[in-house]
């Protein structure tokens, strides 16, 4: 399995943030489960972290079972709408956008 991910680092403008939150649900999110191959999508929303550890408003998390549906789906309309969409968001944002693609191995928790 295949995770891209997509950091929001930085911050949301001050006194922003439920616009910031509701736009990426009303506007991206209907998008982002478009996208061709998409298994599951997840917003994460930042809240705590690390002292002196950098700052992710956000992190957007779509899985896919391999590389091709990764590849398809960067290829495809959906992309550059959700692209464009993203610019409007970024009105909201100080920071930048970087994107990182894992393989992505799962475990369950030993049960007592």
């Amino acid at each position: 399995m295949i995770i891209r991910y997509a950091l929001f680092e930085g911050e949301i403008h001050s006194g922003r943030e439920e616009e910031f939150r509701e736009f990426v649900r009303q506007r991206l999110v209907p998008l982002w489960t478009k996208f061709p191959g998409a298994e599951e999508i997840r917003v994460l929303d930042g809240m705590e972290r690390d002292e002196g550890a950098p700052i992710y408003a956000m992190a957007l998390a779509i899985r896919y079972p391999d590389m091709d549906a990764v590849k398809a789906a960067l290829l495809s309309d959906v992309r550059s709408q959700s692209r464009e969409v993203t610019g409007e968001l970024l009105q909201l944002f100080t920071g930048k956008v970087h994107h990182h693609v894992f393989s992505a191995n799962e475990y369950a928790p030993h049960k007592a």
